[in-house]
């Protein structure tokens, strides 16, 4: 059985929350996949949930370390006595390190971990063959698309990740990710987020065509030219997908010898807690690469 519990940590980001997942793990115990924000009633409502159940909670998994998804795992685990598991690469405090492109025995519970780079170079994702289901993380959610941006995340590793879940997990049924519903026709999901991936960099090229344009340019053009709440994360996203073309050779950057605009300013360098508030801030800041400053205005140039 899966529980899908949800955090009360709702957002434009987060969409109606963190999605955390209990695993009954057939022997009495059970698995939480993504803990997700250091929230009490969260933590709280997990550990009710699998007293529920009468399963005892001894395991905790991360699909990355994103704080939305990962920050409860030191006081579910101090509360339980749950040992923590990621991927190698996790900055998170763990007992143990995920066994990469291999079984992950959780009690009699067998499950399948892939290494998922992409949205992070620390994501992996969960296939539970007796269920065909793929818990994903943020690699695909539930409903919309996910965020990849530098320098935590990669526009072709994320790519590769989805080819991957096409190629090798056709038999997959269902989808539980890192926020929003649960998808049930997993194949056409996965279908959906390559297809959306290759229109947006199409969207990208094909404005490049008509001259150079810059990150702000590209985002008022492709989603529109009103302000939005997720103005950054579009430009980051877009960031993404020019840097996916500059290494390949058909995009080049030059500096625009001019100061930012105020709004360019805003969109490039947020103010994030006057986007989500104090209290989601941190979560944003890493979703969306904040650390990256962009301080100067480069223009990009399609090679022909």
């Amino acid at each position: 059985m899966v529980t899908l519990v949800r955090a009360p940590n709702p957002s434009p980001m987060t969409l109606s929350g963190t999605n955390s997942y209990v695993l009954d793990g057939g022997d009495g115990t059970a698995l939480v996949i993504d803990p997700g924000p250091a929230i009490d009633r969260h933590v709280r409502a997990l550990i009710e949930t699998a007293a529920a159940q009468r399963l005892a909670i001894t395991r905790i998994a991360l699909t990355h370390g994103h704080p939305d998804h990962a920050s409860a795992a030191p006081a579910l685990a101090a509360a339980t006595g749950a040992s923590i598991y990621a991927h190698p690469r996790s900055g998170i405090a763990r007992d143990a390190d995920l066994p990469l492109e291999a079984g992950f025995a959780a009690g009699p519970l067998a499950l399948h971990i892939m290494d998922a780079p992409g949205h992070t170079f620390d994501h992996v994702i969960f296939y539970l063959p007796a269920q065909r289901a793929l818990f994903t993380g943020d690699t695909i959610l539930g409903e919309g698309t996910t965020v990849i941006a530098p320098p935590g995340g990669a526009m072709r590793p994320y790519q590769h990740t989805l080819r991957r879940l096409a190629g090798e997990f056709t038999d997959a049924r269902t989808i539980y990710g890192g926020h929003g519903p649960v998808v049930h026709d997993a194949q056409a999901k996965i279908a959906d987020y390559i297809a959306h991936r290759a229109m947006r960099e199409e969207q990208i090229v094909a404005a490049l065509r008509d001259g150079a344009r810059t990150i702000p340019d590209l985002v008022r053009r492709i989603y529109g030219p009103e302000p939005h709440v997720l103005w950054a994360a579009m430009a980051r996203q877009i960031l993404a997908h020019l840097l996916a073309l500059q290494a390949e050779g058909r995009v080049v950057a030059r500096p625009r010898k001019r100061d930012l605009s105020a709004e360019e300013y805003a969109m490039l360098n947020p103010d994030l807690e006057a986007i989500v508030g104090s209290d989601e801030a941190a979560a944003l800041a890493a979703e969306i690469g904040a650390e990256m400053r962009l301080e100067s205005l480069d223009e990009y140039t399609l090679v022909c």
